[in-house]
């Protein structure tokens, strides 16, 4: 299994970090497992408001209690959540053992307080994965 640090630089959003700042990031993450059949987060409810990036296993996304996707080891879900604390926008459910990383809000608020340069990385891929889906 990949170190927390590796796993977090194959997620798009974090890809432009140094790997400093992927090692300080990943110090944050914490290992999360889930049963199968388990509820990971839960459409239009604040279940936790954490981003997940999955290790091992495999999960279900729906929407409306229709399946829109399946999750693998390097698959992450929840990174609105990290900046809108917001409802959940799916439903994902371990479809088999499921091992995520998670990391709350405030952790990740605090590395980016804590690291301009790693904050203007972040925002400059979010604006780049916007923009380029307008093509």
């Amino acid at each position: 299994m990949a170190s927390p640090a590796e796993a977090l630089k194959r997620v798009d959003l974090f890809s432009e970090l140094s790997q400093r700042q992927l090692r300080k990031l990943a110090s944050k993450f914490k290992e999360r497992r889930f049963k199968a059949g388990g509820t990971v987060v839960q459409q239009g409810r604040m279940s936790g408001v954490g981003f997940f990036v999955v290790t091992d296993g495999e999960a279900t996304v729906s929407v409306r209690g229709r399946t829109v996707g399946e999750l693998g080891p390097g698959d992450h879900f929840g990174e609105l959540a990290l900046i809108a604390e917001r409802e959940r926008t799916a439903t994902v459910k371990a479809k088999t053992a499921l091992t995520c990383l998670e990391i709350p809000i405030w952790d990740f608020r605090e590395f980016v307080n804590n690291d301009p340069s790693a904050a203007w990385k972040l925002l400059q891929n979010v604006t780049r994965t916007l923009l380029d889906q307008q093509r």
